[in-house]
This record gives structure tokens, sequence and C-alpha cells, in this order.
């Protein structure tokens, strides 16, 4: 079974364990919102992908890992598009939980799914059992203070944050973890991995800060213009949008230069490659830039 087929099998049946008869149908409905149909799946398909590198001898808690990655993002997704953080109307094409919920069920959809992300660890089924806890330090190190997910929001209420602080804390925090996840749900150490996952959560938060400013809403399924809007820290309006396809570039270097020796070596580069190629394309930013450069310039005031 390749890794997409194990990753939506594994969270197709934990948000299945959590819809159990007698519950508040509303709420099962916004949950199942949250996380399907799919996004990219880049954080469970990282921490399948690493662990495969490593030898992925306990499949069972490498899927558990993964689903609780993808509920965590989920989660994240939830409470950042509610109205007193982006009041996002839309995300993947469709509208938000809370356009299409409510306010009060979006922000009990999003804490009911960081709990059933680690019920997948605390039930799974693994055949290396004393490998659990590690993986759940590892997960949970991504979403706590004081350097995790719910750290990277908090951020965007800070005077004056720094902007590596806070995209490392806001996205590479759950990349270094699915990373590190996947490594121990392996046997293997997880410390080599943790710089690879950082690196590319950088990278990716760097991609979004490009395309908030160039990219068609349609084609990223949620509005832009949205750091300028809510003053947010932004690698495009720190170094403007070519300082910040720089950075880019460097740090998808980074990524590669940073995958340990490994087996599976060579199937990460090649996933690095093709996500930073969907990420950021070059017909993007040539399309753009061919349309009007004044627009750049404009949309980054």
């Amino acid at each position: 079974m390749d890794a997409t087929h194990r990753i939506e099998g594994a969270l197709a049946a934990a948000v299945a364990s959590g819809e159990g008869r007698g519950g508040p149908p509303r709420l099962a409905a916004a949950i199942r919102h949250s996380v399907f149909p799919p996004g990219a799946r880049i954080r469970p398909q990282l921490c399948v992908a690493v662990a495969l590198a490593c030898g992925d001898d306990d499949p069972a808690l490498t899927d558990a890992a993964a689903a609780a990655i993808e509920l965590l993002h989920c989660a994240s997704l939830v409470h950042d598009d509610l109205p007193c953080f982006d009041n996002a109307a839309e995300r993947r094409g469709r509208p938000s939980v809370h356009a299409a919920y409510g306010e009060r069920l979006a922000v009990l959809a999003g804490d009911a799914l960081i709990v059933l992300a680690f019920q997948q660890l605390a039930d799974c089924d693994s055949v290396q059992p004393a490998r659990i806890a590690r993986v759940l330090g590892h997960v949970a190190t991504g979403v706590a203070m004081p350097h995790g997910i719910a750290a990277g929001q908090a951020w965007e209420c800070e005077p004056r944050p720094v902007l590596r602080d806070y995209q490392r804390a806001k996205t590479g925090a759950l990349f270094a973890a699915a990373a590190a996840a996947g490594a121990a749900s392996a046997g293997a150490s997880p410390s080599p991995w943790l710089v690879f996952g950082d690196c590319l959560g950088e990278a990716y938060q760097v991609a979004d800060d490009i395309r908030d400013v160039i990219a068609e809403p349609q084609a990223i399924g949620k509005p832009t213009g949205q750091d300028v809007a809510h003053g947010r820290p932004s690698s495009a309006t720190e170094f403007g949008l070519d300082g910040a396809l720089r950075q880019f570039d460097a740090l998808v270097r980074g990524c590669i230069e940073a995958i340990p020796d490994c087996r599976g070596a060579n199937a990460l580069r090649a996933l690095v490659r093709a996500e930073a190629r969907r990420l950021v394309p070059l017909e993007m930013t040539t399309a753009h830039a061919a349309r009007s450069p004044a627009l750049l310039q404009e949309a980054l005031r």
C-alpha cells in the first residue's frame, strides 16, 4: 500500500472512531469537514517517508503518528481561520469550518481534533509499544510551548516577533515533529532528522509568504493578501519578493543536504524537489511578474 492510501486510511479510521453513536452530529460533521477532502498531506507524507527510509518495521505506529500529525495540522487550520485570528471564509477551496458550522462548533472541532490526534497514539496496535512514548513526545513537542505551533500562532499576538522564530514555530515545528516521529516509529534515532524537518517546514512557510503575494486565491484554496491585512511577519514583506524567493531556494537546498544517509535518501530528495515545484512553480512567479511588476510592489505595501 502506498503512503497516500496508508494516510487516508488511517485518517478515515481516526475520524470514524470519534463519530460513535449518540454523539453530537454537527460536531462530527464539522470535524469531517476539516479533515476531508485532503489537502497536500505533506506532513504525514513526510512522517511515512522518513519511516520508510529507516526501515518502517512498525507500520501501525507509523500510520498512527502520521494521522496524529495531520489531525493536529487540521486543528491548527480550524483555529487559524477563526474570526479572532484570520477570519478566513475559505479553506482548501471551500467554506472554512467556522463559515460552514459557526464559530462555537469550529472552536470545539479544533479542540476535539487535538484530543483525537493523541488518541491515535494511545490506541495504536504497535508491535513495538516501547517506542510509543518517544513518538508521542516528538508529536507533542511540535504543538506545545515554547516552540510548537501554539507558540507560532501566539507570536502573531506579540508586538515585534522575530521572523525566523515565528516561522520555525508556526510551521517548522510540526514538520520537525513529523520527521522525528517517523524515525522514532521505525526505531531509528530522531536527532538527525530534526534539522531536515525544521528546514523543510521553514521553506514551506516562506513559500506560503510568497504565495500570499503572487498566487491566485483559487489556485491555493484560500484568500491571499492576508499577511499584509493582518500585519503578520512575512519573508515577502521583510526581504521583498526576490529576497523571499532566494530564501526559499536556499532552504530547499538546505533540506536536501540535511537528509541523513539512508536507503530512502533518493526518494526523500525527490519528494522535497517535487514539493518545492508544487509550492512555488516557476510559471507562477514569471506570469505574475510579466503581468505587472508594479503589482508586486503594491501588494507588499
